[in-house]
């Protein structure tokens, strides 16, 4: 496989890349922490690329940008789980979206990590956990998507809110918007 390389600067888009990046800003999405561990390392990353694609059986995809120093370690390890973000957990999507170093990235965050739910870690007080394996992958343009197979699902709190990025920021939806 050949490197992907990251774009150094937006005015190296062509101008519908930027139209199109702008576009895509517009779109509110979910944030999520993916986390791995295994014979390659541990990692974690911030994504707002992950959905639902089907309960029999029950999958997800996740998008990863091959020029990602993890993007590797969740291919090649296997598993991971997709920790679905709360209002109150924009310091540490920050923290794993490039805000802190990668190696650093866990301890950064404090005491927030579940280790005996799962072999992948697991955030605690999220809205929602799936652990699973990668169960296959398809690359396209700069990203690998990957199809995980959730083999455990935990439910947060009912009511908890969410963690939404729109317009380049993290925003918090608190529990009265979401009941």
């Amino acid at each position: 496989m050949t490197p992907v390389t990251r774009r150094a600067a937006s005015d190296q888009l062509t101008s519908n890349q930027r139209s199109f990046r702008d576009a895509m800003a517009n779109l509110t999405a979910g944030v999520n922490i993916v986390t791995t561990d295994g014979p390659r390392g541990r990692a974690g990353i911030t994504v707002s690329a992950a959905c639902s694609v089907t309960d029999d059986p029950p999958t997800m995809l996740v998008c990863i940008n091959r020029s990602s120093r993890s993007h590797d370690l969740f291919t090649e390890n296997g598993r991971v789980c997709v920790n679905v973000l709360g209002p109150d957990h924009a310091d540490v999507a920050k923290a794993f979206a490039g805000g802190v170093p990668a190696e650093e990235r866990f301890a950064a965050c404090g005491d927030v990590w579940d280790h005996t739910l799962s072999d992948v870690p697991v955030l605690k007080g999220s809205a929602a956990s799936v652990v699973g394996r990668v169960a296959g992958t398809a690359e396209h343009g700069s990203h690998t998507v990957m199809f995980i197979e959730a083999e455990r699902v935990l439910v947060g709190e009912d009511g908890a809110g969410a963690l939404v990025y729109f317009r380049r920021q993290f925003h918090s939806i608190p529990t009265s918007l979401t009941a």
